[in-house]
């Protein structure tokens, strides 16, 4: 059934509470044009996998993974070049100094815990690990607590299932895992290190270098909403930039607005996940966007 987009439409929305959407979210940006209706879960992740598996809802916040696989399996869905949430990710890997010193390729050969493999923070951390300190990814066993978002993708043969109800951290803090992919979740441990060494100071050099923030999660619009109602779309784009700029205590350090502006971080996003084996094909930047929200920014 396809839904029509007439009059004032209510796009049913998953969007989290963020700095840079508060303003949108508490009403002091609205729209004449379109209804945002915040349906979704939370935390929003938790609203992933019935986005692209069930349509749940017409517009949101979805992961950078979650949306890079929906393209490849031909979920119905484009990006606005609006990022959500993003960060600089070289401190999201840690491991307990108690069972000894660990540098990025000594986790080759061992067990290494992670939430899911398609995690978005997993991207980037394990990529960094790779094309940074030469990791192998493929000599790592990578212990999952769940399956993806994606109906259509089984996790590579170097992964295992932990059994249900596990934690990740404790697991890595009684040594039962040699690190863990954690992200903000990484305990608050004095015997937690980061595996990437002196993590801060490496991220800024890359940042440095690089000039991108690696982006977690996107907006993004059913693809009838772009194709009946091309003013609704752009009219998200103007609340997300309103929104942003009143926002307070969004990071220095933050993904942009815009296409151009995201292109190099969003071809990085698809040469990691294709090299990790998260997607079945490349795909172009281009693509992820039709006419109109390419034409955002």
């Amino acid at each position: 059934m396809t839904t029509t987009f007439t009059g004032v439409p209510t796009l049913r929305t998953n969007l989290a509470d963020y700095a840079l959407t508060q303003a949108m979210k508490d009403g002091r940006v609205s729209s004449d044009l379109v209804r945002l209706d915040y349906c979704g879960p939370t935390p929003a992740h938790n609203g992933f996998k019935a986005m692209v598996r069930e349509n749940r809802f017409d517009a949101g916040e979805l992961a950078i993974v979650t949306f890079l696989q929906a393209k490849a399996y031909g979920k119905p869905y484009v990006l606005l070049p609006a990022p959500i949430s993003g960060r600089l990710q070289h401190h999201c890997a840690g491991y307990n100094i108690d069972f000894g010193h660990l540098d990025p390729k000594d986790i080759e050969g061992r067990k290494v815990g992670v939430r899911t493999y398609t995690q978005t923070t997993a991207l980037w951390i394990r990529g960094i690990l790779r094309h940074e300190y030469g990791v192998d990814l493929d000599k790592v066993t990578w212990m999952t607590l769940g399956d993806g978002h994606l109906a259509e993708y089984r996790d590579p043969e170097n992964c295992e299932r932990l059994p249900a109800g596990s934690s990740i951290a404790q697991m890595m803090l009684d040594g039962e895992l040699a690190a863990a992919l954690l992200g903000e979740d990484m305990p608050k441990d004095e015997r937690v290190r980061t595996l990437v060494p002196d993590a801060q100071a490496a991220a800024k050099d890359w940042f440095a270098r690089e000039n991108v923030v690696p982006v977690n999660h996107m907006f993004v619009v059913h693809e009838n909403i772009s194709k009946q109602r091309p003013d609704v779309v752009r009219e998200l784009y103007r609340m997300i930039v309103e929104s942003r700029a009143r926002a307070e205590g969004v990071p220095a350090v933050f993904p942009p607005m815009g296409l151009e502006a995201n292109r190099k971080g969003l071809q990085l996003a698809i040469d990691w996940t294709l090299d990790q084996k998260i997607i079945p094909h490349r795909l172009s930047v281009d693509e992820l966007f039709d006419d109109v929200t390419g034409s955002l920014g």
